[in-house]
């Protein structure tokens, strides 16, 4: 089997066997022969590359039988720790590793019990892990290996010093793989301290949204946000759908209010429990619900197959945040299509994404939505044959000027 080839031994071949895994990906044939040789890594790549097995495989490949923890990894959400745990146990199966997670919104005595039970690869959030060291429940004198995932939300998110914390607890003789789906040059400052003469794999491109994801802006006045998005979701190619909103509150109102349309729809953000975010996600990938309302706080998080469009209901502040945004679709080369809903007062983070990315977005109209009041950004553009139509003439006319007016 290509798994073999790699260096992985037959308990670990057969895993990946029986998760259904044939062939390598690039990334996954890049980084487990540097990490069966005991390399620092930084991995760059886009999402539904296989990074996940990419780390997991070499550490279960080089972590010794001494008692302790043996390879931690830490992760910033909930959801990310559960999926990371799914692939690890998998890859597990038929060696004697215990695969064990400690994350926030389950009860303290469950994974406590677990960690009674022996633990030899631990999936953590930063504030849960940190608890358990505090209370002496953890410790990680033993960790032979250590993996940041996300590192760059991790910097986002406030959580670099809850990481130095952590870091200044594991030995210093250890191995360090740090994957991502962007490495920004800010990270890489801080990171860089915590490694030792790593290597840097990338496939695709830095810190960019995938080449397959169609993207485009419809300028709406903000009071009309929502009845744009029913009116769009109420076209039957969106049929798996992912909406972007800024806070918890308006997440929960818009999925109320796509419920009362009689839309399937779920909203998911912190506020949730874990168990109840768990349940959304299976319903939203089994297909009984067919969209998805949420926070930045679970972008990385949302691991789903075949979500045919994101649509930024709000126009993020951070310029990455809509990278991480538009990469739940077009995973691995897939194709995927990629909305923003942009109100008069959001054209500064709209013109900050188009300097991030290094692309003009094309402005469209919905074909037979009632437009009121709104502001659309002077630009030249050209139809395209997809939903809806490009806006130019019949649309929201505009001169060549770089300046905005009022329709």
């Amino acid at each position: 089997m290509p798994f073999g080839r790699l260096g992985l031994d037959d308990a670990l071949v057969r895993g990946v066997a029986e998760m259904g895994y044939t062939e390598p990906t690039p990334l996954q044939e890049k980084a487990i022969p540097l990490g069966l040789e005991g390399r620092d890594i930084i991995g760059c790549a886009q999402t539904g590359t296989g990074k996940t097995a990419a780390f997991i495989l070499p550490i279960l490949a080089r972590i010794s039988n001494k008692k302790g923890i043996k390879a931690l990894v830490v992760t910033p959400t909930r959801e990310l720790a559960s999926q990371i745990t799914e692939v690890a146990e998998a890859c597990a199966r038929f060696t004697d590793f215990k695969v064990t997670a400690v994350y926030g919104g389950v009860p303290y005595e469950k994974q406590e019990k677990a960690l009674d039970d022996g633990v030899d690869l631990l999936i953590a959030t930063p504030g849960r892990l940190l608890d358990y060291i505090r209370k002496r429940r953890i410790s990680l004198s033993s960790v032979e290996v250590f993996v940041l995932d996300e590192a760059d939300r991790m910097l986002d998110m406030g959580f670099w010093p809850d990481v130095s914390q952590i870091v200044d607890k594991l030995p210093k003789e250890r191995q360090s793989l740090l994957f991502s789906a962007t490495i920004s040059p800010n990270v890489l400052s801080v990171i860089g301290r915590t490694l030792k003469d790593p290597i840097q794999i990338e496939i695709g491109p830095r810190s960019m949204p995938v080449d397959t994801v169609e993207q485009s802006v419809y300028p709406v006045d903000s009071m009309q946000k929502t009845d744009l998005l029913i009116a769009m979701l109420k076209r039957d190619e969106m049929s798996r759908v992912l909406v972007f909103i800024q806070t918890k509150r308006r997440a929960d109102i818009v999925y109320q209010t796509l419920e009362r349309a009689g839309i399937s729809a779920a909203p998911i953000h912190s506020d949730l429990s874990q168990g109840q975010r768990q349940r959304t996600l299976e319903d939203f990938r089994s297909g009984k619900c067919r969209v998805l309302v949420g926070t930045d706080v679970v972008a990385r998080g949302i691991d789903v197959e075949g979500v045919s469009h994101v649509i930024n209901y709000d126009i993020p502040d951070n310029p990455e945040d809509y990278v991480h945004r538009i990469g739940r679709t077009g995973r691995a080369q897939a194709t995927g299509t990629a909305y923003m809903f942009m109100s008069a007062e959001e054209l500064g983070n709209l013109r900050a994404i188009e300097g991030y990315i290094k692309k003009n977005f094309e402005y469209r109209d919905l074909e037979g939505f009632d437009y009121h009041k709104r502001y659309v950004p002077s630009s030249e553009v050209k139809p395209m044959a997809r939903t809806g139509r490009a806006v130019f003439r019949s649309g929201a006319r505009r001169s060549m000027s770089r300046r905005v007016r009022r329709r």
